[in-house]
């Protein structure tokens, strides 16, 4: 069983646009570490349920129409099918956790990366 026990050392950021190391993966379930440079976003995109947690940053995330500043420590649950976006004021860096993740469209928004790789 994979263990991160600082996910500090996991974290990437890319000059190319959102990184996303992939922590887990299976059919019921995804686990991303994310990390933006500032100005980055993830664009508004409808997906499956899932929750975001912010270790560190700042910066905006919209659920549907709602804008929600975020900051280290905030956490997120968004609901199956609502629109979210994600944009970074600072370097920003959260964990998501994805149900169903093959329903998910957002894919080509981000750089998959892969602990060790």
């Amino acid at each position: 069983m994979p263990n991160y026990p600082d996910w500090r050392q996991t974290v990437c950021y890319s000059p190319d646009g959102p990184a996303a190391t992939v922590l887990h993966e299976s059919v019921e379930l995804k686990v991303v570490l994310v990390g933006l440079e500032p100005g980055q976003q993830l664009p508004a995109h409808p997906a499956p349920a899932a929750s975001f947690h912010f270790l560190d940053g700042t910066g905006t995330m919209t659920v549907d129409e709602e804008r929600l500043d975020v900051h280290p420590g905030c956490t997120v649950v968004v609901p199956s099918g609502a629109r979210r976006g994600v944009i970074a004021d600072t370097p920003l860096a959260f964990l998501g956790t994805l149900g169903n993740p093959a329903a998910d469209t957002a894919d080509a928004a981000v750089t998959r990366i892969r602990p060790g790789a």
